[in-house]
């Protein structure tokens, strides 16, 4: 699985960082996750405000900071 978080590194992207990677942890599962900062890789998703998620290539949310258990709820 791979979780990329999109965001230019404010500070609700990187809350919904460290949130992702305490829901991969409770969930107990191996997943890559990758921040994005390149704001021509975040327009390629056609996402127009961060933070957003994507995992294995779909966008699952933007614009907002998801709790832990939201997150949870996604990875399935």
């Amino acid at each position: 699985m791979k979780i990329e978080i999109l965001g230019t590194g404010c500070a609700k992207c990187q809350a919904l960082t460290l949130h992702v990677k305490e829901a991969i942890a409770k969930k107990g599962i191996f997943a890559q996750v990758e921040k994005v900062e390149d704001i021509m890789k975040i327009m390629s998703y056609g996402v127009t405000s961060t933070p957003a998620l994507v995992i294995d290539g779909i966008v699952k949310s933007s614009g907002k900071l998801l709790s832990v258990d939201e997150i949870i709820a996604l990875l399935g």
